[in-house]
């Protein structure tokens, strides 16, 4: 174990914010495990550690991947389409899901004497000199680099850039509130299932997640949800509709996304059939979906946008790439329907 003077030492080491003192302990108010944490222990998540009394993040800039990277890959469909983002993570994560993509990255925990330390500043300048359109916490679970988020997202507004997360959406409301002070634009979070999935494979409460969509879209921020559907998991149509009905009720018009899973991590259960990707978006658009997808498919021609009213082709797509875009002023050039789309990139 690395001695106090020795972490404090090290630039990824910072006093963390969204904490309190719970008797002997301290209790993490970042996300919604509220971890209490003994001295000199760390949480859940392993990037937050209790040292006499205080809350350290672990990985302030530690930055384990750095990719300019398609919007569309997100996916975000909705939210500057044919742009690109920065994209960036940290090690570890707040979930345990046994199908992680990016395992090697999330399963991980932090080593600050290790550490590639990337200032805000200099990950700002990054996606400047790059040309991307914004910056993106993705990978694993952002909300991790909250403090580093808060000050880099700042920067990034004063430089023209848009900031997003790739979330599980379960940070808790402070702190989802934060990231939107600082500048944060769009967040996509990945829906697991439903309640029984969260319990069995995450040991979270899915009402979280839920929670902070809404409260996503009442702080103004651009929303996306995506099911990665699972063989044997989160396949069924009860499982599917559940999601389906809750993404109704907040808003019919947030884009719904059903991607494919493929074996990883300790899942080695078949890649999700084609035809229940299918199904699903046929029964999003059964129960007034206006936006559903299907993904991890290329060239399926469920991967475009359709004008929910008249069915044109809004934004074809081919792969991550744009390759036409139907829209004018945010409305269909046949039938004039309004689209809600954050003004697309200046690359289309």
């Amino acid at each position: 174990m690395n001695s106090r003077t020795e972490l404090l030492s090290y630039p990824t080491v910072r006093e963390g914010l969204l904490y309190e003192t719970k008797a002997h302990m301290i209790q993490c108010n970042l996300c919604e495990r509220r971890c209490l944490i003994h001295e000199s222990k760390r949480g859940f998540c392993k990037t937050r550690m209790n040292i006499e009394g205080k809350l350290y993040t672990l990985v302030y800039g530690d930055i384990n991947a750095l990719e300019s990277r398609p919007i569309e890959i997100k996916p975000f469909f909705h939210f500057y389409p044919g742009s690109s983002a920065l994209t960036f993570s940290t090690w570890s994560c707040n979930f345990t899901c046994p199908w992680c993509q990016n395992f090697h990255l999330s399963r991980k925990h932090p080593e600050p004497e290790n550490a590639n330390f990337i200032a805000p500043e200099a990950i700002v300048k990054m996606a400047v000199d790059n040309k991307d359109d914004g910056l993106c916490g993705s990978f694993t679970e952002p909300t991790l680099l909250i403090e580093y988020c808060l000050d880099a997202f700042p920067l990034a507004k004063e430089k023209g850039l848009y900031n997003c997360f790739v979330s599980n959406g379960y940070m808790t409301l402070e702190a989802l509130r934060m990231l939107r002070k600082a500048g944060m634009d769009a967040i996509k979070i990945d829906m697991k299932g439903n309640s029984e999935v969260y319990k069995k494979y995450c040991a979270a409460d899915s009402e979280v997640v839920w929670r902070n969509i809404k409260e996503a879209k009442h702080l103004g921020m651009h929303v996306e949800i995506v099911n990665l559907v699972i063989t044997g998991v989160n396949d069924s149509e009860a499982c599917l509709m559940d999601i389906i009905s809750r993404c109704k009720e907040i808003d019919p018009y947030v884009p719904l996304h059903f991607t494919r899973y493929h074996a990883a991590y300790k899942f080695s259960s078949p890649a999700t059939k084609k035809e229940t990707l299918e199904k699903a978006y046929i029964m999003a658009k059964d129960e007034g979906i206006k936006f559903p997808y299907v993904g991890n498919i290329p060239g399926h021609e469920y991967e475009n946008t359709y004008c929910p009213s008249c069915g044109e082709v809004l934004i074809r797509r081919s792969g991550y790439r744009v390759t036409a875009f139907n829209l004018k002023d945010k409305r269909c050039l046949r039938c004039g329907e309004a689209i809600p789309i954050v003004r697309h990139s200046k690359h289309i």
